[in-house]
């Protein structure tokens, strides 16, 4: 009687089992990795207008930090960038369609830079006879007032932080702890001032004085701006130039902003204007969970902004300087 001869599959050795499995993982995260970089493309697309179909008034947002450059991904904070901005509103010039801007600001401010840049870009719009109108949310302190004051007309909230025309300068020093640890610091540079703002060392009176006269400076183009882009006296302005915030209902009393409102108020003063029926295109990016996280960092560490001079951080003068307005 013949014996039937059972059938046993071939085994796969054991370390061809673990190449395989590598080979798959590997694989596995080419195709995530894939994903992940294709949603962050499409999450930070260009800020183009999210649909335009012959509408007469576009709604451009400038929210958290303003910095130069344009869009980049993965940001660790949240940023609004001159160049989107500008891109933005030179679209809108080129388009006979437009005959307002609303700008819709909840921003602390940042770079003086990248701030003038977008002021000068609404000026460009206003003197094409297209209407800007800035409505501040929160906040529309230093830079971002900066920004609201280039337009033809200011509606805040009445709780809103608005203002803060001023600069503040500071940096980390720790020449007292090294002397605690007997720790010294050997100064070799091409120049006097190279190691100006040093961590390691105090500040010489000469370089304070350095310092400050060119914080001055700034402050003094800060406050020329604002008394030429609101049509006020000097003097009233360097008594507002503080450093401090107003609510929106004090900076309607000294003359900052024009109107307390919001958006609603800002479409009726366009229609009245223009004796049109407003329909609005929105510039605005989508929002990605990346972006969010990053807002909500950014809105941790920057309640109320004071910093028009952020872009001198990446100066090599100011680099180791935390500058804000």
């Amino acid at each position: 009687m013949k014996k039937l001869l059972k059938y046993k599959p071939n085994k796969i050795p054991k370390q061809n089992k673990t190449s395989i499995f590598v080979v798959v993982i590997f694989i596995i995260l080419i195709v995530f990795f894939s994903l992940f970089l294709l949603f962050g493309i499409l999450a930070g697309c260009s800020l183009r207008a999210l649909r335009d179909f012959g509408d007469n008034v576009a709604l451009i947002h400038i929210d958290d930090i303003i910095i130069t450059g344009e869009s980049q991904q993965f940001v660790p904070y949240g940023v609004t960038y001159s160049d989107d901005i500008i891109n933005n509103i030179d679209y809108i010039i080129g388009n006979p369609n437009f005959k307002a801007i609303i700008f819709e600001i909840n921003s602390p401010g940042g770079s003086a830079v990248a701030s003038s840049e977008i002021a000068d870009a609404i000026k460009k719009a206003n003197a094409k006879g297209i209407t800007t109108i800035a409505v501040i949310k929160e906040q529309g302190t230093s830079g971002a007032y900066w920004v609201a004051s280039a337009c033809d007309y200011i509606i805040v909230h009445p709780l809103s932080a608005t203002g803060s025309i001023g600069v503040l300068a500071s940096y980390l020093e720790f020449s007292g702890l090294l002397e605690t640890y007997n720790i010294t610091y050997e100064k070799l540079t091409g120049g006097e001032h190279k190691d100006i703002m040093s961590p390691y060392r105090p500040l010489t009176d000469k370089e304070r004085k350095m310092l400050q006269d060119r914080i001055d400076m700034i402050h003094n183009i800060f406050i020329e701006e604002i008394v030429k882009n609101r049509n006020l006296s000097e003097d009233h302005v360097r008594k507002l130039a503080t450093g401090i915030f107003y609510l929106g209902k004090e900076a309607k009393d000294f003359g900052l902003v024009d109107a307390l409102g919001g958006r609603e108020d800002a479409i009726k003063y366009i229609e009245e204007k223009h004796d049109i029926e407003a329909s609005i295109t929105e510039f605005k990016k989508e929002i990605s969970f990346f972006s969010t996280f990053s807002q909500m960092q950014s809105k941790n560490s920057y309640w109320i902004g004071r910093g028009i001079g952020a872009s001198l951080i990446e100066n090599d003068l100011f680099r180791s300087l935390n500058i804000r307005a």
